[in-house]
Parts: C-alpha cells; sequence; structure tokens
C-alpha cells in the first residue's frame, strides 16, 4: 500500500470538506422551501383546475380551484402566501386575452378559494339571465349595476361587494358578504336567493 505525502492527504480533506460543506448547504436549502425555487406541488387536478402561488408564507399550503377561461381548470395546491395571478398561470394562463381584466390578480388566495376567470360575455351571459329567467347573479362576475338590482343592495353596497371580492381574489360562497359593511342578517337572507357562488 502506497504512502500519502502530507500535500496529498490536504489536498483529499480539502476536497473531502468542501463535498460536505455542498451536501449540507443543498439540504438546507431543500428543508427551507419544502421544493425547489419556482416549483410548486398541487393536491389534485380533476381536470378543471387553479393556479398555484409561489411566495413565502407561514408553511401551510393551500388548496384552491381554478376555473373558468384557464387552459388546465382544476384544484391545485399552493404555498401559503400565494396570489390569484400565481393560481391563474398554474392552471396554463387564461385561454382568452384579457380574461383576467374583472378579477384582481394581486390578491392572496386563501385555502378552499375558487378563481374564476370569466369567459368570453360572462358578464353579459349572467345580465341577460338573470334579467330574462329571474335566475340567480353570479356572484364571481356580478357587476356593481346587477348587484344593484337585487332587493336590499343600493349602488354604494354594491360597489362594496364587488371592491370585496377583488381584494379577496374571489368569493366561495355568499355567506363570505357577511364581511361586507352595509350586509345584515335581512340583506343575507335576499342575496341567497339572488346571488350564486
Amino acid at each position: 500500500m502506497a504512502h500519502l505525502s502530507r500535500s496529498q492527504i490536504l489536498v483529499y480533506g480539502a476536497v473531502a470538506v468542501a463535498l460536505l460543506l455542498l451536501g449540507a448547504r443543498w439540504i438546507r436549502s431543500a428543508d427551507d422551501g419544502g421544493s425547489p425555487p419556482g416549483e410548486v406541488s398541487f393536491a389534485e387536478s380533476s381536470g378543471d383546475g387553479e393556479a398555484p402561488a409561489v411566495g413565502a408564507g407561514s408553511g401551510r399550503d393551500v388548496v384552491v380551484h381554478v376555473a373558468g377561461a384557464v387552459r388546465d381548470p382544476g384544484v391545485y395546491r399552493l404555498p401559503a402566501g400565494s396570489r390569484v395571478t400565481d393560481a391563474v398561470q398554474r392552471a396554463g394562463g387564461s385561454t382568452r386575452p384579457n380574461a383576467t381584466e374583472g378579477i384582481n390578480l394581486a390578491a392572496l388566495v386563501t385555502d378552499g378559494q375558487q378563481i374564476v376567470v370569466p369567459r368570453a360575455g360572462g358578464a353579459a351571459a349572467s345580465t341577460s339571465a338573470a334579467g330574462e329567467g329571474g335566475g340567480p347573479i353570479s356572484l364571481g362576475t356580478a357587476t356593481v349595476e346587477e348587484l344593484d338590482t337585487i332587493e336590499g343592495i343600493g349602488p354604494v353596497t354594491a360597489q362594496n361587494i364587488v371592491e370585496y371580492r377583488d381584494e379577496q381574489g374571489g368569493l366561495s360562497s355568499v355567506d363570505d358578504l357577511d364581511q361586507v359593511s352595509g350586509i345584515g342578517p335581512v340583506t343575507m337572507e335576499s342575496l341567497r336567493s339572488a346571488l350564486q357562488p
């Protein structure tokens, strides 16, 4: 067996230390993010999914449903702190130009939230359905004018609802509106019959 010189031992030792440091750094970076930067795992994709948001948060994931005018609608798991724009991108982006102009892309997503990217003529379709058939108005796409047609809602409350919806990045249920100023228990009852999520 050949003896190693002192300089050879030093070189091998330095290489071993460098490899240990690189390995420790790699393990630490994997522990900090859970997944490599820019990569998000998703829970399920039902074929009508939504996009995940990439961001730093509390460490808990959120599950969101992305629907409407997106390429790959479905249910996705996103990191806490994700934005609506991340969810839409995760769902493959919008299927038509300017489809996302009606939603707040900067809003934080919340667990259980549904994000609906309006389809072409989505707001007009809900207007005609509500006007002709008397059916419920879509809460995800309703305009101030449409909300103003509901009994018990005036233009100010309608504007508050639209602003609240935009801040939240959408609403998953009519019950979420109890957080809007100007909506009391009596108004909530009329909203339940006049709106759909």
